[in-house]
């Protein structure tokens, strides 16, 4: 049975069908891809020249080649095997090696490092320079070309040869160099487009070697079997191709204009919880319960945004990563003291705040902590407005103390110990990510003075892991190294909604912006920190927790929902590249 042409239409009806998925677009361009190099994209004509034809005069022109003294002798090729190819050939195909239908020309190639390519290119004009490639493209420039042509590059190194998504191979042309890190084919009498889109989806399982950077060897490289189509019948596919991908471009950027809305209406909407002018001095019970019976007075406006996100919510978020935003939202409203009731029967934060006060003096007297240099309170992080009746604004400085670690001679350290000598890297321990109850490293007793005593709030202070936001709450006592800082609430009992506040922003907002980002004290210590009464952190605490937990059912719900939509999307692909095959074997 003759195969119908894959044409624009069947296209986008392919994709009405698997749209939902993450990585629809890859997926599709790759299938079109499949089907090319198995002929089955445009119609083979009774008319074209046949492979075998074409294949008698390549080897003539390549001995014309080696003749006129332009490419080097070739090693003899051996046939490709029948079972050598992944799929039927078409009429009219024939099976090679990718030696047999283009020169590989890796001898000309030559690798110019970074600072020598600086030195030649600097003070020249850029109609002087010429581009420098690499395994998966243009590196920089240089002052000279090797090639001048068009050649296909195929990665040596250094290439994502298992990922069934990204590209092995490209085409280059004109005046050109080549470092050592892709191998260079020039095609005989074949459309190099053709044999790249081949190389693209062709599995190099056996011909790569290397466990930690994969490499494609030059023996190997050239050895790959190709199919080899009718000249006019490449020149066809690459046409076709074309038309499709540029399908394929106008469908991603109507995706991601889709998901660009989707974001900013999902952002905007959980914004305006937390937007000034929603704030009231009387502020709702619960949300749900806010919604529903009207506890709250003056709160129309939260209402009103909190009902259109609550309802808007199951449509804007599809993807695991926009749970984020609803989980900082949740910490948002947190800390503005938008998620739970107030109660006029709950202490006061002032009074609160008189025994934080009574408990720095007593640690103060006993020698325990330094008394924290005088500040001027910041810039709120999160942009405070009015706070609720019964609240106090104060600083980091009023409700806590902050402990840097300390350096140690090499020595010091140990496999096993009386006390774990936390490192940043032991922020990410599994057994961390609950509170801290271990480490990689330990200390001796000696050193007891330098302890950040359990209940500490413990983060990275210096380098690019401040940007990872890690804060673990200490469960032991322990030592940390010099880039590590602790925060420890003079209370322990608003220890968890210290902690809450401290993880609704962003660490590397408060980083010195030096070419070794760094937070010290200064930073810290002037924070604002909205002081809600002891009874109602502990609520708000617990409706946090409760709502986290439904943000990892939801985020636990999507992902699951992208695998299966993942597997439907290569059910339907299998489904639509194969048929063809399975009815020439039925005929067979």
């Amino acid at each position: 049975m003759k195969d119908v042409p894959f044409s624009a239409a069947r296209l986008l009806e392919l994709y009405d069908r698997i749209s939902d998925a993450e990585d629809a677009i890859p997926r599709l361009r790759r299938f079109v891809l499949d089907l090319a190099v198995r002929g089955k994209l445009v119609e083979q004509e009774a008319s074209d020249e046949p492979a075998a034809e074409l294949l008698t005069r390549i080897v003539k022109e390549k001995a014309r080649l080696v003749k006129a003294g332009e490419i080097k002798p070739q090693k003899p090729i051996p046939n490709v095997e029948a079972d050598e190819l992944a799929f039927h050939l078409p009429k009219g195909w024939a099976a090679a090696r990718l030696a047999e239908v283009a020169v590989c020309l890796d001898y000309m190639r030559k690798p110019i490092n970074g600072t020598e390519r600086e030195k030649r290119i600097e003070g020249k004009s850029s109609d002087d320079l010429y581009p420098y490639f690499g395994a998966t493209q243009q590196q920089g420039w240089i002052d000279e070309y090797i090639f001048d042509e068009e050649l296909i590059l195929l990665g040596e190194d250094g290439i994502p040869f298992f990922d069934l998504l990204r590209s092995k191979a490209y085409v280059i042309s004109g005046k050109t160099w080549v470092n050592n890190h892709a191998h260079v084919f020039r095609g005989i009498l074949v459309s190099n487009r053709f044999f790249v889109h081949y190389l693209n989806v062709f599995d190099y399982s056996g011909r790569v070697v290397g466990a930690t950077r994969a490499k494609l060897n030059q023996a190997k490289a050239v050895d790959i079997p190709v199919p080899l189509p009718p000249l006019a019948e490449q020149h066809r596919i690459v046409a076709k191709v074309d038309e499709l991908m540029a399908l394929c471009d106008q469908l991603e950027q109507a995706r991601a204009g889709r998901e660009a809305v989707r974001d900013r209406l999902t952002t905007a909407s959980l914004a305006r919880l937390t937007a000034p002018d929603t704030d009231a001095q009387a502020l709702p019970a619960e949300v749900e319960t806010a919604l529903s019976s009207g506890n709250a007075t003056n709160t129309s406006a939260f209402q009103s945004h909190a009902r259109f996100a609550l309802q808007s919510l199951p449509t804007l978020t599809t993807r695991p990563d926009q749970i984020n935003t609803l989980r900082q939202t949740i910490l948002n409203l947190a800390v503005r003291g938008k998620l739970v009731a107030q109660d006029a029967g709950d202490e006061p934060a002032a009074y609160l705040l008189k025994r934080i006060e009574a408990e720095k003096a007593r640690l103060l007297n006993a020698g325990k902590i330094r008394e924290a240099k005088a500040v001027e309170p910041a810039k709120p992080v999160l942009g405070y407005s009015a706070l609720p009746k019964g609240w106090q604004q104060v600083t980091v400085a009023n409700v806590a103390y902050l402990r840097s670690g300390v350096a140690l001679v090499h020595d010091e350290e140990q496999d096993s110990g009386e006390i774990p000598y936390l490192k940043v890297a032991d922020l990410s321990l599994a057994e961390n990510d609950n509170g801290i109850i271990t480490s990689s490293r330990f200390v001796s007793g000696e050193r007891r003075g330098d302890v950040i005593v359990a209940g500490s709030i413990v983060f990275p202070k210096r380098g690019g892991a401040i940007a990872t936001n890690r804060k673990r709450v200490s469960k032991v006592d322990i030592v940390g190294d010099s880039n590590l800082m602790a925060m420890k609430p003079f209370v322990d009992g608003t220890m968890p909604f210290v902690k809450m506040w401290f993880n609704s922003f962003d660490l590397w907002v408060l980083n010195s912006g030096t070419s070794v980002p760094q937070i010290n004290n200064k930073d810290i210590y002037p924070l604002e920190l909205p002081l809600p009464p002891l009874a109602e952190q502990h609520r708000i605490v617990a409706k946090v927790d409760a709502l986290m937990a439904l943000c990892d059912q939801l985020e636990a719900s999507l992902t699951t929902t992208a695998t299966t939509r993942s597997k439907l999307l290569n059910a339907l692909l299998h489904e639509a590249l194969e048929p063809a095959a399975d009815e020439l074997e039925a005929a067979e």
